[in-house]
């Protein structure tokens, strides 16, 4: 199968090869499978109930996507955590989640807003006896409330992409830095009350990229420290 085929094979829907990326890639994000950890392809394919196929399938979208890497006579792991590219894709997310949570806002009506708030609650009970998965995944679905009524579809893609980049390491941010959590849930509050009274949308760019800025502070100050 050429390389073309194979991504037109994955990317279909209910496909075997899409139901073992999405099911390789959900135990990379809530970290069953951990970096380093080798990826069998024999031994995934007993477990879903698939030929090797898909999976290899699978494995070569996940190499792509940064969530894989792929060494001689190793095989297949779980890619490491690179702080460099923590670091540029969290600075880049700041820049352009920021400029579309700040596009979105005029969109955002009452109904979204009280979406997002109950999110955040869910969030505030996480923290009582913290899951850093949960709140990861809850962060996200708040997120996603602010920033997908950008009516500009580039920046939003750009905002999906270092999402994306994002997916191997969000598991484990909360779980390095679980004391900004608190911090977090507190900004996104702010967050909404700077849209439902209708702020300046430099004022809600600004809010939004600071509260991205803020965690990637957190991380490398406890990464300084180990």
């Amino acid at each position: 199968m050429t390389d073309t085929a194979t991504d037109l094979a994955a990317a279909t829907p209910g496909s075997k090869s899409e139901q073992a990326y999405q099911a390789v890639k959900a135990r990379i994000v809530e970290g069953t499978y951990t970096p380093g950890y080798r990826l069998v392809l024999g031994s995934i394919a007993k477990d879903l109930g698939f030929s090797v196929v898909p999976v290899r399938e699978a494995i070569r979208r996940l190499e792509a996507e940064g969530l894989v890497t792929f060494e001689r006579n190793v095989g297949a792991t779980v890619a490491g955590i690179d702080p460099t590219e923590y670091l540029y894709t969290m600075q880049t997310l700041s820049i352009v989640e920021g400029a579309a949570t700040a596009m979105s806002a005029p969109l955002i009506d009452a109904t979204a807003i009280a979406r997002a708030r109950a999110v955040n609650q869910e969030m505030r009970e996480c923290l009582d006896h913290f899951d850093p998965v949960r709140f990861t995944r809850l962060n996200q679905d708040f997120h996603s409330v602010l920033f997908e009524h950008c009516p500009n579809p580039h920046i939003l893609d750009l905002v999906h992409r270092g999402w994306n980049r994002l997916a191997s390491l969000r598991s484990s941010t909360f779980r390095f830095v679980p004391g900004r959590a608190r911090d977090s849930v507190d900004e996104h509050e702010n967050l909404l009350k700077l849209i439902e009274t209708g702020a300046d949308a430099d004022d809600i760019e600004k809010a939004a990229r600071l509260h991205r800025s803020a965690t990637l502070d957190a991380y490398l100050a406890q990464a300084n420290n180990l």
